[in-house]
């Protein structure tokens, strides 16, 4: 959130084909064992062939919104901000999501509102392998670790396994709250341009 937050626009790259270990569909929270992925099934193509990211369809055979929610709670109920989110956080987690990208933009947009932030944004039309503009696409690769650091701030869980960085912003908002947009703005990240 960091290069959003930072940047003058945004476009959201869509006309991509899918890629397996990627953000698309994880996050890491923070937990009471270390960090928990929460992995959002996805329908694999049976003919094995490429599906673009936009046409991936949500696996809904078992109850992983209703598991997400739950580890969220147990992760988040005691962090200082919480119960005030919780109400907005519970809407993502109810209803039946079919499409990854359309509960992506939902959870986006959730967050750039509970945040406060201002970023214009877009999608793109075509896929082009070297865009014109800043081209972050590589941070969406899980496989990799960031090449750069946030400053700490305070976790719920720290006391037990000290800070965990690269947790989603969740943890951030649930932590620092109305401070979270802030805090995000005063990163003095220099992200490399692929």
């Amino acid at each position: 959130m960091v290069a959003v937050v930072q940047a003058e626009k945004v476009i959201f790259e869509i006309e991509d084909n899918y890629q397996k270990q990627t953000y698309r569909n994880r996050a890491y929270i923070a937990h009471s064992n270390g960090r928990l992925l929460l992995n959002i099934p996805i329908k694999h193509s049976k003919e094995g062939l490429r599906q673009k990211t936009k046409e991936i369809a949500i696996e809904n055979s078992f109850p992983w919104q209703e598991e997400h929610w739950k580890s969220i709670q147990t992760a988040y109920r005691t962090s200082p901000f919480f119960e005030y989110y919780e109400d907005d956080l519970l809407g993502v987690f109810q209803g039946t999501a079919t499409h990854l990208l359309a509960y992506n933009q939902q959870i986006f947009e959730l967050f750039y509102e509970l945040l406060g932030i201002e970023t214009p944004y877009t999608s793109t039309s075509e896929y082009l392998k070297n865009a014109p503009q800043q081209d972050l696409r590589y941070l969406a690769i899980a496989k990799k670790e960031p090449e750069y650091s946030l400053a700490p701030y305070t976790q719920v869980l720290e006391a037990h396994h000290g800070f965990l960085p690269n947790l989603s912003v969740l943890d951030l908002l649930c932590n620092e709250g109305p401070n979270a947009l802030t805090y995000l703005e005063s990163q003095q990240i220099q992200f490399e341009a692929r």
